[in-house]
């Protein structure tokens, strides 16, 4: 069964805002990171399953990015660089979650 644009959506939110509510504890202890990290990925692989379209649409070539941050994350966590995660809590997650909630709201053209 197939899902919908908004159900990936709300998913995939769903995970951006416990990254969001697990880094205003602060990302001081390796548990937070490990659950901000494991909750990123999750979010990532729900918008996988976007129509390649819509993720286009959304992400263009950050897409690329992104999913390779969850490769990262996935297959080789004990590279990771806490300073990437932190950053990527502080500057991308917002503009995600933002864009993802505009396009909940009605956003698509």
């Amino acid at each position: 069964m197939s899902r919908s644009t908004d159900e990936v959506l709300a998913d995939a939110l769903q995970h951006l805002e416990a990254v969001q509510g697990y880094a205003s504890r602060g990302l001081r202890d390796q548990m937070a990171v490990d659950a901000i990290c494991m909750r990123l990925s999750a979010a990532i692989e729900v918008l996988a399953g976007l129509d390649s379209r819509v993720r286009e649409q959304l992400f263009g070539d950050d897409w690329a990015l992104m999913w390779g941050m969850r490769n990262r994350i996935a297959h080789g966590y004990l590279l990771l660089d806490s300073g990437i995660i932190h950053q990527t809590v502080a500057e991308d997650v917002p503009l995600i979650v933002r864009r993802l909630a505009t396009e909940v709201r009605g956003g698509r053209g």
